[in-house]
């Protein structure tokens, strides 16, 4: 059976003869993403929920950090390889004050069993990105875990961080324990996924510390199926999978449920993607096959049939005006992703303010309820998982509007018959918060006992003074059980008129502290999403650019073929129509060819 770098390797060799250099780029990049058997599984749910341990479970090898003090911060990236071997991918030079701006690093080998220690100990906040590779079975058919920082408890820049690697990803585990049933910020998280990615699989975890998981695992489904989320659910225990992999006891291993976690990441996730894979590289195969015939029968029939000059002529005409009409059309679909653009852009600022503001009011009703200073850790917490959350709901929602916009200008490049467009890679952007400056401390509002003394004090005396000087006129001393009454009133109302004025400025601070706060992620974030449109614009423009100039080239290649049959000499005429013959034999052996590929079905890793 011919395989799909076969058939690259015969259209690419049909494109040099031919001189196309623009067809054999096209082919090489198709032949390029089809080579590479990457299905990245992004390994995504909340803080302290065994995402981890799933994937050392998976994996068979401790090289996720595990333990109930430590957090994953860093994403750590597991594919196949020949021997175990891992590389730290680690920041080097002076954070960039540009948001968004490319940042160096530096790849560090180091022992695989020391990855885990490595991303949670000193330095590890330089440390970009883990990866590691293993010689296993589940990964040899190009499969790739990453596991991700938790979303909602480590602050916006990681939810972020994890949710920028979204788009990139063939699918989702999405990892949540038995203890509980799915609760609202974990279903909002995998609406986010799920706008984001087209498969997603959930993962009960700790079944073997949750008795009555099973139950968990009902109401879980029933979450699922009220909100329309079409994702199968397993539940797994990860330490009974990686004792079963000590043990070598197959029964334990079945009991802790991961095999069918296995068979449903190789069959419907691996196997999807490579069906995918193959209809890419089919699609670009059979365009390129399209450009290719159109010149070599243009010059084969004017070579064969010299009676048919004049229709010919006439049938170059049409080919000129089509490329001139090509052309002109090319201004519409630059119209459409223009506007589309500048509308967007728009909208992402009003969408970004608009849920500031509504994070503004939330947390000043939060400081008027609570003494922000003793209150200011769990206000701060609370305000970075809210501003997380709003920052996701932004981010999914400017994605899908990108998705959205591509898809008008596709359709408006088909209507006007540019053909049609390859498969859009638009990729991951940035960090956008890296640069953001975390919210300011603030003052508790406590107080020692010699301040508490000191301001009783100045307010008892004007107090003491007066009622003395007043009892004086009767006999009294200035210091009497009247004068000291009048001092312990005034000094409580003076203590607490003084608490009140703290509160006050530090409700004021607060406030302050929140709304700058706000500006800045609206500013950071806000710059991140407008370079990810203009992203999408670049690729668009590119990609839809290069299909026109294509169907340029070929259509003037077609002209340039019937002039140069018509002034050729007769005795060349034979040899040039042999030449022509024997490539589009060539030419039609490959057709069938990519079309009985397009048929065959992919083989399951």
């Amino acid at each position: 059976m011919v395989t799909p770098e076969q058939l690259a390797d015969r259209a690419l060799a049909l494109a040099d003869e031919c001189g196309r250099p623009d067809l054999h780029r096209r082919l090489t990049q198709a032949r390029g993403r089809h080579a590479a058997p990457g299905v990245r599984v992004l390994v995504l749910g909340e803080p302290k929920q065994g995402k981890s341990s799933l994937v050392n479970a998976l994996t068979g090898v401790p090289v996720c950090p595990v333990a109930d003090d430590v957090a994953t911060l860093v994403p750590t990236v597991v594919r196949n390889g020949d021997a175990p071997r891992a590389t730290l991918v680690r920041a080097v030079g002076p954070p960039s004050g540009e948001p968004g701006a490319d940042v160096a690093t530096e790849r560090v080998p180091v022992p695989v069993e020391t990855v885990a220690a490595r991303v949670t100990g000193p330095g590890a906040e330089r440390i970009v990105q883990a990866e590691v590779e293993l010689p296993r079975r589940l990964l040899a058919g190009g499969l790739e875990l990453v596991d991700t920082a938790g979303v909602g408890g480590l602050g916006v820049a990681h939810a972020l961080t994890t949710l920028d690697l979204l788009p990139t990803a063939d699918a989702v585990v999405f990892v949540s324990d038995a203890s509980q049933e799915f609760t609202a910020p974990e279903m909002t998280l995998l609406e986010q996924a799920t706008a984001l990615c087209p498969t997603v699989v959930c993962v009960l975890t700790k079944t073997d510390a949750c008795p009555d998981w099973r139950r968990i695992a009902d109401l879980d489904r029933g979450h699922l199926a009220a909100r329309g989320l079409d994702a199968p659910l397993f539940a797994v225990s990860s330490t009974l999978a990686l004792l079963a992999v000590q043990a070598r006891d197959r029964e334990l291993h079945e009991e802790s449920g991961l095999a069918p976690l296995v068979t449903h990441l190789q069959d419907e996730v691996a196997g999807r993607a490579a069906t995918l894979a193959r209809r890419s590289l089919v699609h670009d195969l059979t365009a390129v096959t399209g450009h290719l015939s159109l010149a070599l029968r243009s010059e084969l029939r004017s070579l064969e049939d010299p009676a048919s000059r004049e229709a010919l002529l006439a049938e170059l005409d049409e080919a000129r005006t089509a490329v001139d009409e090509q052309r002109r059309r090319s201004s519409r679909w630059q119209q459409v992703l223009g506007d589309g653009v500048t509308d967007l852009m728009a909208d992402i600022d009003h969408d970004l303010r608009d849920r500031s503001r509504v994070v503004v009011r939330e947390a000043e009703e939060v400081i008027a309820a609570r003494d922000p200073g003793p209150a200011w850790p769990e206000i701060t917490a609370w305000l970075d998982q809210r501003i997380a959350a709003a920052v996701a709901d932004s981010y999914v929602w400017a994605e899908q509007r990108s998705r959205w916009l591509a898809e008008q200008v596709v359709e408006q490049v088909t209507r006007d018959g540019g053909g049609s467009v390859p498969a859009l890679e638009v990729g991951a952007a940035g960090d956008a918060l890296d640069t953001l400056v975390d919210l300011p401390g603030m003052d508790d509002g406590s107080l020692t006992l010699r301040e508490r003394t000191l301001i009783g004090l100045r307010g008892s005396y004007t107090g003491v003074l007066m009622t003395g000087l007043v009892t004086s006129l009767a006999g009294l001393a200035i210091i009497n059980p009247f004068s000291l009454a009048a001092g312990v009133v005034l000094g409580r109302k003076a203590y607490n008129d003084d608490a009140k004025q703290r509160r006050q400025r530090r409700e004021s601070e607060a406030r302050t502290a929140v709304r700058r706060h706000l500006d800045e992620v609206v500013f950071q974030v806000g710059k991140h999403l407008k370079d990810r449109l203009r992203t999408v614009q670049r690729t668009l423009r590119d990609l839809v650019t290069d299909t026109t100039d294509e169907t340029a080239r070929t259509l003037a290649d077609a002209v340039k073929a019937a002039q140069r049959a018509a002034k050729e000499a007769t005795a060349d005429h034979e040899a040039r129509i042999r030449v022509l013959r024997a490539r589009l034999d060539r030419l039609d052996r490959l057709v069938a060819d990519v079309a009985r590929l397009d048929r065959t079905p992919v083989p399951t890793p």
